[in-house]
């Protein structure tokens, strides 16, 4: 084994190890996020609700799926 195939290997390892982070995490994140911006939605009287949904929005995207979107527009989904 190459130090090439060594590398991937380990690269393989640390991406399998992020998703499953992802995985576990990722609710906990969304609701963070949604309290959030529902406390900042609160506290300035909805004045700046669609600033606010678009930056929740911006955060949703970070890890790459859709929270929002129904299972089949995932690009989780396809594969």
């Amino acid at each position: 084994m190459g130090i090439f195939d060594k590398a991937k290997d380990a690269l393989s390892g640390a991406t399998d190890k992020a998703e499953d982070l992802r995985e576990s995490v990722g609710g906990k994140i969304e609701e963070g996020i949604d309290k959030a911006a529902d406390a900042a939605n609160s506290a300035t009287g909805g004045k700046f609700e669609s600033q606010i949904d678009k930056v929740k929005d911006l955060a949703d995207k970070i890890d790459g799926v859709d929270d929002d979107a129904t299972p089949d527009e995932t690009p989780d989904a396809a594969s």
